[in-house]
């Protein structure tokens, strides 16, 4: 808690992947959070709150919809985008009105900011763009030497980042994909989430590259996958739903599973290790184009487009 209170950064597990925590109501820690990431100063970051009732400190003009979601969803990952309150820095939301809550589903994060008492900014505890840690160790691996403290929670049990839903607008809209899906939010509002318009509030994840590895990414559909991968193997990292080819010469091969629960959990570690292994492009056969794989084709997308 000292760390945080004097302005420092704290790396904790959420359930979805890790956070580089700050106070934030704290000007000087937010922008060092803006620092050390190398976010751009427009790209807004999550604020991280300990229970439902902390929500009138943050926003104001609370929805009916947004009570009902947080209700049902959180602790879990479900980021709300509502309207900002009025002593809430702007800085925290790219200087936009709105701001991003949720109450993470982890119990490291809940017993952090239950102690802390106040609300902590964290996005992702990595370089701005990059794959996001799932690990205690890609934080080290990343951030070592600019964080105060890494609080180690084990493997992130999802493993890619929340569902963020705008509710500061009226009508519900999806800004972006995660575990949490457009049918779950329906089920409880009565009404489905409206896609991403132009005049939606900047969130996090939302730039066309992001997620990236080092090395090039490139996705390739499944029916296009063997022609596509014949030919010299070696340099390249693969991930697929199939397994290596007798006689490959791949730096490494990665099996994804095929369920997007299990594939989603190993993605952003399974990126790492083939950034690591040597190769110098990366291959990645595309999930199935359906509503569970829809959060993952998100970020490989995005991965693939630097």
């Amino acid at each position: 808690m000292a760390i945080l209170r004097r302005g420092g950064l704290v790396a904790f597990p959420t359930e979805t992947v890790y956070g580089l925590g700050a106070d934030a109501s704290n000007p000087d820690a937010v922008a060092r959070i803006y620092q050390v990431k190398g976010r751009p100063a427009g790209h807004p970051v999550i604020v991280h709150i300990g229970d439902i009732g902390q929500l009138a400190r943050w926003a104001r003009d609370v929805p009916e919809a947004a009570t009902k979601l947080a209700t049902h969803f959180w602790p879990g990952p479900l980021t709300l985008v509502l309207r900002r309150a009025p002593n809430v820095d702007s800085q925290l939301s790219g200087g936009q009105d709105t701001i991003g809550l949720r109450v993470p589903g982890h119990p490291v994060a809940l017993q952090l900011l239950r102690e802390f008492g106040g609300g902590i900014a964290a996005p992702s505890a990595n370089r701005f763009g990059r794959i996001s840690p799932t690990t205690a160790e890609h934080v080290r691996s990343d951030l070592a030497s600019e964080v105060e403290l890494i609080l180690d929670g084990g493997a992130c049990e999802i493993g890619i980042e929340s569902t963020i839903v705008d509710l500061s607008r009226g009508r519900p809209v999806l800004l972006r994909p995660g575990r949490i899906a457009a049918g779950d939010i329906a089920a409880q509002l009565g009404v489905a989430p409206l896609a991403r318009d132009s005049a939606a509030p900047r969130a996090p994840g939302e730039l066309a590259a992001h997620y990236a590895p080092r090395q090039p990414l490139r996705l390739i559909a499944s029916d296009r996958w063997e022609r596509s991968v014949q030919g010299s193997s070696r340099g390249r990292g693969v991930l697929s739903f199939r397994s290596a080819p007798e006689g490959d010469m791949s730096a490494m091969w990665i099996e994804g599973p095929r369920e997007p629960w299990r594939y989603g959990h190993d993605l952003y570690a399974n990126l790492r290790a083939l950034d690591s292994s040597g190769c110098d492009r990366i291959l990645v056969e595309g999930p199935p184009d359906t509503l569970e794989w829809a959060a993952i084709r998100d970020r490989l997308t995005r991965a693939g487009s630097v």
